[in-house]
């Protein structure tokens, strides 16, 4: 034990926690992270180092309980007194997880309600293949918002004035992106997404991916700039969709797994119940624990590739500091013991070399 401090110089902090993850798993790095923390180091870089990013898991085939609950076990509440910007994965119309389910965002919309949200407005633009007013409607949106009060924001229908330019440091975009001053501005944003491959190069749509849907897909000064032209036909498309996340951060995500597309997506796939609920606020830990449901499942090559922090949305997501930056420093919060042996399942997966 005298030596660990030494060669933790030797390797880096982070270098020595993940070789410590290999070495013993989290038990031998919980029991010997106290001797590698020097007592005059920064007290921001200890917590760095020790905090723990929660995703509450829960087992079920009920989304409107599902959700509730996910949400109740993070026991927080980040959106009371707030108006809240409702971000949902509309790409098209079709049947979940092709889109968010109705069921998913009514308890979502309530639950938020019952937390004490001063005002919500469900901001989406969809396609590329139909317009979002269309999509919108054949889901049946504008009656629900009618129904529960809430707003709808078309962004593909706002005019340049509604979106800021965003250029992230060192980006793989040409020239950056156009992201919705309604998201950039807002005082709380709450994001629902679903559990799913990405036929189109993406490899995976979860959390991080449904940030692709706050950008335009053409527009800008001086004429129709095709941003999504841009992402598709990019060999770094991964990266670029981790780069969109720069632009905002959100105070929940809620993701749902009920069912999942195990390959295809995003709008169509084979379809398996996977039955789980997740939440949480990091994206990161929302899609890591994803990707090991996904293989847990059983899914695509590209999907079960290498470690789990080694996809490349991950990967550049961590770089962005974005959210958590391994494996080890996620906690999975349960509520019953059917969710807690599953989710003893996904720690496995996170944390496989």
């Amino acid at each position: 034990m005298g030596r660990l401090p030494d060669i933790r110089q030797k390797l880096g902090r982070r270098d020595f926690l993940k070789g410590l993850t290999i070495l013993g798993g989290t038990a031998l790095l919980a029991s010997l992270l106290p001797a590698c923390l020097r007592p005059d180091m920064p007290q921001d870089v200890i917590k760095e180092e020790t905090a723990m990013t929660k995703v509450s898991l829960v087992r079920t085939t009920d989304r409107t309980e599902g959700v509730r609950k996910a949400i109740e076990l993070l026991n927080f509440n980040p959106v009371a007194g707030k108006n809240v910007v409702l971000k949902p994965n509309f790409n098209t119309a079709d049947p979940a997880p092709g889109s968010t389910h109705n069921d998913t965002l009514r308890s979502l919309v309530l639950t938020l309600k019952e937390m004490g949200a001063a005002s919500i407005t469900l901001a989406e633009r969809s396609g590329p293949s139909d317009t979002t007013r269309n999509i919108m409607e054949q889901k049946g949106i504008p009656a629900m918002a009618g129904e529960l009060g809430f707003e709808i924001l078309n962004l593909q229908e706002m005019g340049e004035e509604g979106w800021v330019k965003v250029r992230p440091a060192d980006s793989h975009w040409k020239d950056g992106f156009l992201f919705p001053r309604i998201y950039t501005d807002a005082e709380c944003i709450v994001q629902t997404c679903c559990l799913k491959t990405h036929q189109f190069g993406g490899h995976f749509t979860m959390a991080l991916k449904c940030s692709v849907g706050m950008v335009p897909p053409g527009l800008g000064p001086g004429g129709k700039y095709p941003f999504m032209n841009e992402l598709h036909r990019s060999p770094f498309q991964r990266q670029m969709i981790a780069e969109i996340n720069t632009a905002y951060t959100p105070d929940l995500v809620v993701m749902d797994g009920v069912e999942a597309f195990v390959d295809g997506g995003p709008h169509v796939g084979t379809r398996v119940n996977a039955n789980v609920i997740l939440a949480g606020t990091d994206r990161i830990a929302n899609d890591a624990v994803g990707v090991a449901i996904l293989r847990l499942l059983g899914t695509t090559p590209e999907v079960s590739r290498g470690q789990v922090f080694e996809q490349d949305q991950i990967v550049r997501a961590v770089e962005l500091g974005l959210g958590v930056t391994s494996p080890d420093r996620i906690e999975l919060v349960t509520g019953d013991a059917g969710s807690e042996d599953f989710a003893r399942q996904v720690r496995g997966e996170l944390l496989k070399t």
